[in-house]
């Protein structure tokens, strides 16, 4: 019986400018971060490669495209599972040049753990660019009204400054709903939206990231959003529960917001008390209030179906 063809592997740090590239037979090189350089390593490959990344930013996206577009296997890393690799094998020096033989390390010792990245599609790759636009300008506009605010000869400015923000917001928001209708997903945002304390913004963001993957079901989109629990128990001791923050920290920060507007309604009021009553924190009866809402919202999706409020609301 024939063996299976083993791919070469590649472990590539990303950076604004440069990309150091470690392949497994020992070699290392640096190049440009432009479309014409990258175009040109991969014209060099000869064969199909599988390439590991670290997400960063948006500086990953050319390579990963244009790799996947040729026919080569893309994985995108999780940072924080890469730093704990990191240290779990003792690490000392961090550089371009060691990332990107950890990358290739770390590809070539879990790939079986590991899924195939396939690039997004027009829509959500320009939703999500509004997303982070924005929360980029909430972001500048509360540590301008924070910081400014006890000065009262700027207060004048500030308020021109503050407005002139929010116009953008609003213009960015207009984008937005404009890129849902387009992408046909302007029902599945009118759905989430009717869920109480989930506004215009939070409601496209969870219908961009619906639309992001086949999820099988609302556990594997929970993880999607980060809003998982990592347990970590040994023995007789039973160690904190921690969310695992992976994916995007602005739609965890969205519904955050929203759980702490519905707390306040009816349908969800109960819901949050009995959190508390189990001796959870505020925080963390929240954090479960928004898992809860993007559960709903999940459902909702799935099985394009409208919201009807529940009074009261069951357990997650």
């Amino acid at each position: 019986m024939a063996m299976p063809v083993q791919r070469p592997h590649v472990g590539i740090d990303v950076g604004k400018f440069r990309l150091d590239i470690a392949t497994d037979d020992g070699g290392h090189q640096s190049i440009e971060n432009t479309p014409t350089a990258i175009g040109e390593w991969l014209d060099s490959l000869g064969e199909s490669v599988r390439i590991a990344l670290e997400a960063t930013s948006h500086y990953h996206l050319e390579l990963a495209l244009e790799a996947h577009r040729r026919g080569h296997e893309i994985f995108l890393i999780n940072g924080y599972r890469l730093n704990r690799y990191r240290d779990s094998i003792g690490t000392r020096a961090k550089t371009d040049a060691g990332d990107a033989r950890l990358l290739l390390r770390y590809l070539s010792r879990e790939i079986d753990e590991l899924r195939p990245w396939s690039p997004p599609g027009k829509a959500y790759r320009q939703l999500q660019t509004l997303l982070r636009r924005r929360a980029t300008l909430v972001q500048v506009r509360v540590a301008l009204q924070q910081s400014l605010a006890g000065i009262p000869t700027l207060k004048a400015s500030l308020q021109r400054i503050v407005a002139q923000l929010k116009q953008t917001d609003q213009l960015i928001q207009k984008h937005i709903r404009q890129c849902l209708k387009e992408a046909g997903w302007e029902a599945d945002a009118k759905r989430c939206q009717a869920i109480e304390g989930v506004g215009p913004v939070t409601a496209a963001s969870l219908t961009t990231l619906f639309h992001r993957g086949n999820f099988r079901n609302s556990d594997a989109f929970i993880a999607f959003l980060g809003l998982d629990v990592r347990v970590r128990d040994s023995g007789i001791k039973s160690g904190k529960r921690r969310l695992t923050r992976q994916g995007d920290p602005e739609a965890r920060r969205l519904l955050y917001l929203a759980a702490m507007q519905a707390k306040r309604q009816p349908a969800w009021e109960a819901f949050y008390q009995r959190h508390v009553a189990r001796g959870m924190a505020p925080t963390q009866s929240l954090v479960a209030l928004a898992r809860k809402l993007a559960r709903v919202a999940f459902s909702l999706m799935q099985k394009q179906t409208d919201y009807v409020p529940r009074i009261p609301c069951g357990e997650t």
